[in-house]
């Protein structure tokens, strides 16, 4: 199949489809025993590091399961670890940054991305288009806000309020944060594109957060930036929490918006409105019910998305890792055979 015909970017350009296009967020991951297998005793970020690991971990779910689309293996933090951040992902913890930056000097530590810090991005993405043929290959990056947070409050977060206090408190700061981030990640996602990937994601995964005034004047500017400078593929932009952001995720310039489990599709088309195609948004807990739940909850996941323009079928955030694969097939052979009377 010749890749520009591949439902999935042609989902993602609003174009006819043969099948609704189907993929998973963390498809490729800790739900696989393959996955676990290839892991076994190798840190994340060696992992991410290391390309043939790569290859084999990105190709993993598409053998599996038939899915329409890989994702590029890796972490939104690899490129601060690239440029020097000192941080380490902690098994069951996340990322964990060892200076967490507070005031204007700790900016010193985020220069600017280069290729020639993540060469292995650019092997890893040559090997795969290869392999995969006429199977799209997501790329992606984290967000400035879901980056900054982390860079900010040391780890993880539930309330992000060490990251709202520099928000609100000290503005100037706080763009001249996300304006480094959203250059780091520009350049990080143009790496990916120029090596080879058919379309990129961006994970704003924590920035549900915020208010919607406050995503206009704290984060629209950077994320606009992002989505601007780039062009050729098609552009996905996804949150956690984020049914109230859906209208201006739209205004931030991607072509297809994610919608997480919690606002139904054709509500989700109405708030992001016309011009867009919508990713989502299968609540992944479901996948652990018994089989007729999740075929009944995935039938009107794809009845609610024809009210979309455009609509790539996935979960509303990442597959749990107690998942079992078995499902996730059947789920994949559910979304291809599709129609509107089944």
């Amino acid at each position: 199949m010749n890749l520009a015909d591949s439902p999935f970017l042609r989902a993602c350009r609003r174009r006819p489809v043969p099948h609704t296009p189907v993929w998973y967020m963390r498809q490729a991951g800790r739900s696989l025993p393959e996955y676990l297998k290839v892991r076994e005793g190798v840190p994340m970020l060696t992992a991410c590091a290391t390309p043939d690991m790569i290859v084999e971990i990105t190709m993993q779910p598409v053998r599996r399961y038939g899915v329409d689309a890989a994702i590029y293996f890796s972490d939104i933090v690899v490129p601060l670890k690239a440029i020097g951040v000192d941080l380490d992902i902690k098994p069951g913890v996340g990322p964990v940054v060892a200076d967490p930056i507070r005031d204007a000097k700790g900016l010193e530590a985020l220069r600017p991305l280069e290729p020639g810090d993540v060469p292995f991005v650019t092997e890893s993405i040559q090997a795969l288009t290869g392999e995969l043929g006429g199977t799209p290959l997501i790329g992606f990056a984290g967000a400035p806000f879901t980056l900054g947070s982390y860079l900010i409050e040391g780890g993880p977060s539930k309330n992000h309020d060490r990251t709202k206090a520099m928000m609100y408190g000290a503005p100037e700061l706080w763009h001249a944060l996300m304006e480094r981030l959203s250059g780091i990640v520009l350049e990080h996602l143009r790496i990916q594109i120029a090596a080879g990937a058919s379309a990129v994601q961006l994970f704003d995964s924590w920035v549900g957060a915020v208010a919607v005034d406050d995503y206009r004047e704290f984060i629209l500017p950077h994320t606009r930036r992002i989505f601007e400078g780039i062009a050729g593929v098609p552009r996905i932009h996804f949150g956690v929490g984020t049914g109230e952001l859906l209208g201006v995720l739209g205004e931030a310039g991607a072509d297809v918006v994610g919608v997480d489990w919690r606002v139904p599709l054709d509500e989700a088309a109405r708030r992001v409105g016309p011009g867009k195609a919508l990713q989502g948004n299968l609540d992944p807990a479901i996948l652990l019910a018994p089989w007729e739940v999740v075929e009944r909850k995935a039938r009107e996941v794809l009845r609610r998305g024809r009210a979309a323009e455009g609509h790539v079928f996935n979960l509303g955030h990442g597959v749990l890792p107690s998942t079992d694969p078995d499902q996730l097939k059947r789920l994949t052979d559910l979304v291809h055979a599709f129609t509107p009377e089944s």
